[in-house]
């Protein structure tokens, strides 16, 4: 008997909000979004998979799939811009904006694969090409309507592994939200899935807050230029997209809150005026370190996202929809971020960049005009740029479908820049997981030292 291909197609459908819940609605986008906006922004690619022990086929596709598509329906219907479209103009004097009319869906494949699910759920190093079939790789073409560009910006592939689990993977635009938002989309399609109807989610009180709260029109004026809206072509506009076949591998490092802790006990040991040490920065700190020492690259630009909803003055609802993080950047020569000293180099960078973002009597936005150019002229170009994803504070093993919590989650964008992703653990929310993509060699020697240098700290 012929073997299946690694991915069969079961069905493909659209899946729009209930009828008449949704009038055609609008979201303009503001600086935080519109940076997100030129092509050459990656899109986010994330997967979720979960053990569902003995599911057959049939039990997959007629009661699985149905469940799944009438709970995203109805979640759909509070979350109407995850089945919209991207809107943009060709003028600076009208912004871009996510809009809804009726018709407009989410596209969402079903589908059956025959890899090792169990292979794929663990924490050694995986090729990354075997994840790039679980989930959307691309969102559709750009098109001309009228007197401007339709780009679309969300979709989702539910996979069916038999007689071991699902995947759910799903690939968004950036401008539609960060992971803020796009956790707070999957916990309400799970609230909903678990049990049946919306009811339980809006008892829940966490509605997105669609006011455009964010309001610099300087800065909306300032991104709009750079992303030169003017001249968008709707055929050329493509969003950068992961490209198979790649020697690249990912693997899965679990920081203990022990090992976090005698970390940070070395770190206030030797840089004792160091202000800001916190679990995330000692933790990128040591993983920075490692990358540093696997590479043989001369300068390593490391960056991370900061959440500005609380931050900003006044703060603006946890619950806000969109964008609203800006990146915190350090760099330095490599050859002085490796061994055990590269360590505490790392962490006093980053402690010391995001201690000054934070403190600064200007604001949180002081500077984030600046072109990323800028710091480049003074410190020279990097040869490497380590991006972190995710953020350990939101509980991403707590989405629970009505199978559970998800056995494995990964952060696939990391793919694109060969970067690393940082979660809080599925046993413990204290522990840490992170994700990292490397070559496969980088990836040897990386783990080696990762290893290695935990040892020093027992």
């Amino acid at each position: 008997m012929a073997s299946l291909p690694i991915l069969t197609v079961l069905e493909q459908c659209r899946v729009s909000p209930p009828p008449a819940t949704v009038d055609g609605r609008s979201l303009p986008l503001a600086f935080f979004d519109i940076l997100f906006l030129p092509p050459t922004a990656a899109p986010v690619h994330q997967l979720f998979f979960y053990d569902f022990p003995l599911i057959t086929k049939t039990h997959f596709i007629q009661t699985i799939l149905p469940n799944l598509k009438h709970s995203l329906s109805l979640t759909l219907r509070h979350f109407f811009p995850f089945a919209g479209n991207l809107i943009v103009f060709p003028t600076l004097n009208q912004k871009p904006e996510i809009r809804y009319v009726d018709g407009d869906y989410v596209p969402v494949t079903f589908a059956e694969c025959d890899l090792d699910f169990d292979d794929l759920t663990g924490n050694h190093p995986r090729d990354c090409e075997k994840f790039h079939h679980l989930i959307p790789l691309h969102l559709g073409e750009a098109v001309k309507v009228s007197d401007y560009v339709k780009i679309p910006i969300f979709s989702i592939q539910v996979t069916f592994f038999p007689n071991r689990g699902i995947s759910i993977g799903m690939t968004n635009h950036h401008i539609l939200g960060d992971a803020s938002t796009t956790f707070c989309f999957m916990k309400a399609w799970t609230t909903v899935a678990r049990y049946g109807t919306d009811e339980s989610f809006l008892a829940s009180g966490t509605l997105p807050v669609y006011d455009r709260v964010v309001n610099y029109p300087k800065l909306d004026e300032t991104y709009l230029k750079r992303a030169k809206v003017e001249t968008f072509n709707h055929k050329e506009y493509r969003l950068r997209s992961l490209s198979r076949p790649t020697d690249k591998v990912r693997a899965t490092f679990v920081l203990a809150r022990t090992t976090i802790n005698r970390l940070k006990k070395q770190v206030s040991t030797d840089l004792p005026t160091l202000t800001y040490v916190s679990s995330f920065t000692v933790a990128c700190g040591y993983i920075w370190s490692c990358i540093a020492g696997s590479r043989n690259d001369e300068r390593e630009l490391f960056t991370f996202a900061v959440d500005c909803r609380e931050r900003l003055d006044p703060p603006i609802p946890a619950d806000y929809f969109g964008n609203c993080v800006r990146g915190c950047r350090t760099m330095e020569k490599t050859s002085l971020l490796t061994g055990k000293e590269g360590f505490m180099a790392a962490v006093k960078l980053i402690g010391e960049n995001l201690h000054k973002m934070l403190t600064d009597k200007d604001g949180i936005l002081k500077g984030v005009d600046q072109l990323v150019g800028d710091l480049f002229a003074a410190n020279g170009m990097p040869t490497t740029v380590v991006a972190v994803a995710g953020t350990p504070k939101l509980k991403l093993y707590d989405l629970d479908f009505g199978w559970g919590k998800p056995r494995k989650h990964e952060w696939i964008s990391i793919d694109f820049s060969n970067s690393i992703s940082v979660s809080s653990c599925k046993e413990s929310n204290e522990d840490l997981e992170i994700g990292v993509v490397l070559s496969a060699t980088e990836m040897e020697a990386f783990v080696r030292m990762f290893h290695d240098g935990l040892e020093t700290y027992l």
